[in-house]
């Protein structure tokens, strides 16, 4: 594929909104980088009503992707299934909100998501539109307080926050947890703290094992999308990538091994051919 970076000097939701609707006619598809929440909803939610071709923020949805064929194949080797799996999620941003929905869209049992003022939950009056309507389809247990009060017992920890989490606070979490730590350059949990107490580990870095990078996802995402010229990318599209991308692992599978490297040759091709078959099967293929 051919790509071509664009920088926009505005900050403005509208602005960029309009500037890529005049751009469009000359591309295949737009990947959106960087922008922060709560801009990046609007503007994915208003590119995608307005353009026939595949608009995606592969901060949000490429780093859910990759989350979740991590935790496939995490609870695959701890012999359990997500549907009883509950996870915390540390930060409520572009990545947060997305894996948090992109989990439960694939069956994850609960997930609560934090900020830096706590748990959202619906008893919170400080809530923006975003975290109001994430409040109404997370948090099945009702928590409430802090984010180390919704580690007690949690299965699952998934870090896009930066900050720390007291290790305390993951010695609380149930046996055989999973910690995905992904600020960069350091983890709200250290590695060397997160093995003490949980099964699985990974992290945002490279030098670690486990990189959960988003470039896993998108390039093939992006290649499946055109080589069928799919007019959008759907939710369909998305876990299918996250499936194809954990059986890249295969019989390799170990703790220290639930996530294929960016530089593995094998990632793009089997991206590419799962989106390209899942837009065809939902209708979204024009070849």
């Amino acid at each position: 594929m051919d790509a071509v970076p664009i920088a926009l000097a505005t900050t403005d939701a509208d602005e960029i909104v309009e500037t890529v609707v005049r751009l469009a006619p000359s591309f295949g598809g737009v990947n959106l980088e960087d922008i922060s929440a709560p801009r990046c909803f609007e503007i994915e939610r208003k590119l995608q009503e307005r353009l026939d071709i595949p608009v995606f923020h592969d901060d949000q949805h490429g780093t859910a992707i990759v989350t979740l064929a991590a935790l496939r194949n995490a609870a695959k080797l701890t012999d359990r299934n997500l549907g009883n799996l509950r996870a915390v999620i540390s930060g409520a941003g572009a990545a947060g909100v997305a894996i948090a929905k992109f989990l439960l869209e694939a069956g994850l049992g609960d997930v609560a998501v934090a900020d830096r003022k706590g748990i959202v939950s619906r008893d919170r009056e400080d809530l923006t539109d975003v975290k109001r309507e994430l409040a109404e389809i997370t948090n099945k247990a009702g928590l409430t307080g802090s984010l180390e009060d919704a580690l007690a017992g949690a299965d699952v920890f998934i870090g896009v926050s930066g900050g720390t989490v007291p290790e305390e606070a993951v010695a609380a979490m149930a046996p055989n947890a999973f910690v995905f730590a992904m600020a960069n350059p350091n983890p709200e949990v250290h590695p060397d703290v997160a093995h003490k107490y949980a099964a699985v580990v990974a992290t945002g870095r490279s030098d670690y094992p486990n990189q959960i990078n988003n470039v896993l996802a998108f390039p093939g995402i992006f290649a499946g999308a055109l080589q069928v010229r799919a007019s959008r990318i759907t939710e369909g599209m998305k876990i299918a990538a996250a499936n194809a991308l954990a059986d890249v692992v295969g019989d390799r599978l170990a703790a220290d091994y639930v996530i294929p490297s960016p530089f593995d040759e094998r990632v793009a091709p089997a991206v590419t051919a799962a989106v390209a078959a899942a837009a065809r099967a939902e209708g979204v293929a024009r070849r």
